[in-house]
């Protein structure tokens, strides 16, 4: 009976966790969300531009080899299948205001950070090896009449940056996003919790 006081008394001397302030939590979670956003757009912008070249070359130069063809037609389907996933990871965040109804929103909120971890995990991997394959056919014919080292150095800066891209860019930007994401939705469940 003694050890179950004293884990009474231990469990009551805990400190109860602070109350959150509804307008801090609040402006913190749209200060988030406003640079993730900010991220995704600006990778649409990007994403845009590389179809709209891939586009032009596609369609108005042209190759001798069909492999070429086939090389930019897996870039340009791999591209726009990312273009599209985050177009709608973007509309998922604008979708809602967080001071309109906060449960929609931290509803929205973890539908993202599902999405995401999509984007994250398996599509990553498949995106990079189509891209490879579209360049590595493309460059078939492009690279045919280069000297030897032109050839080597061409190969080697691509696979160093799909390699930079895999090993260190996906770590570092995707966990910087996904500690974001966790922090905000805490906030929301924390803020959501003080009113039940």
């Amino acid at each position: 009976m003694k050890d179950f006081d004293h884990i009474m008394s231990v469990w009551q001397g805990q400190p109860k966790q602070d109350q959150l302030s509804v307008d801090d939590a609040l402006k913190q979670v749209k200060k988030g969300v406003r640079s993730i956003k900010t991220q995704l757009y600006w990778g649409i912008v990007a994403m845009l531009a590389v179809l709209v070249l891939t586009f032009v070359i596609l369609f108005f130069f042209v190759f001798k080899s069909a492999l070429t063809y086939a090389g930019l037609f897996i870039m340009l389907f791999t591209m726009l299948m990312y273009a599209v996933m985050i177009i709608r990871n973007y509309r998922i965040l604008g979708k809602h205001d967080a001071t309109q109804n906060p449960t929609d929103y931290l509803q929205d909120l973890k539908l993202y950070q599902r999405n995401r971890a999509k984007i994250n995990g398996w599509f990553f991997y498949l995106y990079l090896l189509l891209i490879s394959l579209g360049l590595s056919l493309y460059f078939v014919e492009i690279l045919q009449t280069a000297s030897t080292f032109y050839k080597a150095s061409i190969y080697t800066i691509t696979i160093a940056w799909f390699v930079f891209l895999t090993f260190w860019y996906k770590k570092r930007i995707f966990r910087n996003e996904e500690e974001k994401l966790s922090l905000m939705i805490d906030r929301l469940e924390r803020l959501q919790g003080q009113f039940e």
